[in-house]
């Protein structure tokens, strides 16, 4: 065990490690400074607050397709997606709009004050045939690749099959930050350090044409892009990850008032006030669709945000013991 200061921030570090948990990696216990400072423009993911937290293990990468695949096979589960929405759930809505499908990245040459103008609903859209039904089984033509359009509770009811639970969102920051200290990315602060893409983000005119400088214009394998200092895949880019907590801008305000917040679990409602009355939950890491130019949340400290019952072919998650 080694001792070592950082930013007046006492850590302990033990080296990640695999060997009970295949494809998981212990993370060991410490203190950070969880949140952004100047580098965010978000104000939500402010100010920097210092947490504690225990050791805990963490999926490598995203949960794949393949992985998924198995829980499906043995378990016959159905996700969000695959349902048609029951109109008891959503009072209002016109019945010919529940539909069975999901959220499907599109690109548009429009500008970017609508986030719903390169979104589409597309009918059978799902898990398993990402662009829609005529599109390949993801399962055996991307086993590697995250699985996508999965809601909250598809990926909790992944996570009780699996024995394993969703990551608290300070859970999931801590492991993103891979042992170093109020860095910009879960890499460090250079964007391209030595020219090379870490992350699988937007390059190119958003929302219109991905120039792929990475490589790729969608989805990613989740391992494509080197592991952080934990040996983690994926901390930022390539998809959204789904967290426990329940959204709320004042989080963090609440929590910098005491001097260490200890494992916290997260508020116990939700409130946006960008949409009054809609509840949701946290989510991190940001996605392929993430731009200097529109979203930035693949910086290690920000935050996103859903309604548990949302999906879209840039979701994910992974788990934690």
């Amino acid at each position: 065990m080694r001792l070592f200061l950082v930013s007046s921030i006492l850590f302990v570090s033990l080296p990640a490690f695999a060997s009970s948990h295949p494809g998981m990696i212990q993370v060991p216990a410490g203190e950070f400074e969880m949140g952004c400072g100047e580098e965010c423009p978000m104000d939500d993911a402010k100010p920097v607050h210092k947490v504690r937290l225990k050791s805990f293990w963490i999926d490598q990468t995203p949960v794949t397709n393949s992985a998924f695949a198995k829980f499906v096979a043995a378990t016959k589960y159905k996700t969000t997606a695959e349902k048609t929405p029951l109109a008891k759930d959503y009072p209002g809505v016109p019945k010919e709009k529940l539909r069975a499908g999901s959220a499907v990245f599109t690109p548009q040459n429009v500008g970017l004050t609508n986030p719903y103008a390169w979104w589409t609903f597309v009918d059978g859209a799902s898990w398993r045939h990402i662009e829609g039904p005529k599109s390949k089984d993801s399962s055996v033509a991307l086993p590697n690749y995250p699985v996508v359009h999965v809601a909250y509770e598809d990926a909790l009811a992944y996570c009780k099959w699996a024995q394993k639970d969703l990551p608290t969102e300070a859970q999931f920051e801590f492991a993103a930050r891979g042992g170093m200290a109020r860095k910009k990315f879960s890499w460090g602060d250079e964007l391209k350090p030595g020219g090379k893409w870490m992350a699988n983000i937007w390059q190119g005119k958003f929302p219109k044409k991905n120039a792929k400088e990475d490589g790729f214009e969608t989805l990613s394998p989740v391992d494509a892009f080197p592991k952080n200092g934990y040996g983690l895949h994926d901390m930022g880019g390539n998809v959204w990850q789904w967290t426990k907590d329940w959204y709320r801008p004042d989080t963090y305000a609440k929590r910098a008032t005491a001097k260490v917040t200890l494992d916290p679990a997260g508020p116990a409602d939700s409130i946006d006030p960008s949409e009054p009355g809609s509840q949701k939950r946290v989510q991190r890491g940001g996605s392929f669709l993430c731009s200097d130019q529109y979203c930035v949340r693949y910086l290690v400290g920000s935050r996103g945000k859903g309604t548990p019952d949302s999906t879209s072919s840039n979701l994910g998650f992974r788990c934690v013991r």
